[in-house]
């Protein structure tokens, strides 16, 4: 998931995070969240992720006004991380920051709600 290739990039990252995102790391860092594992700044299928919990398989994602000029971007980079079993979370920047509890909420209802079941490939299903 994570080669050596995507970690320089990923540290340049974590030291020139955001508002919003320095703000979100304060309650996601240190397994504050029910205990669950959250990376920062990872890279996971040649995409740096704003934050991700591997077990949980959540990506948690922060936007600011660039985002608006990528659309197609992230639709794509979203479209990948979901075939490969995560789910997408965004948030907006002015939410993380004026509306936190409930950016926390959402993110801990997706952490409670088990994941549904994979549908059989379909070569399983033929055969």
């Amino acid at each position: 998931m994570e080669s050596r290739q995507g970690t320089q990039p990923a540290r340049r990252l974590r030291t020139a995070s955001t508002d919003a995102e320095a703000m979100l790391w304060r309650h996601l860092r240190n397994r504050l969240l029910l205990g669950y594992k959250f990376r920062r700044q990872f890279p996971i299928f040649g995409y740096t992720v704003d934050f991700v919990c591997i077990e949980a398989g959540l990506v948690i994602e922060v936007d600011g006004g660039q985002h608006g000029d990528r659309v197609e971007y992230d639709r794509h980079r979203t479209e990948i991380l979901i075939k490969n079993g995560f789910h997408v979370l965004r948030f907006w920047n002015n939410d993380v920051l004026q509306r936190t509890d409930d950016v926390l909420t959402e993110i801990l209802r997706h952490l409670q709600t088990p994941p549904s079941p994979q549908p059989l490939s379909r070569q399983r299903e033929r055969g």
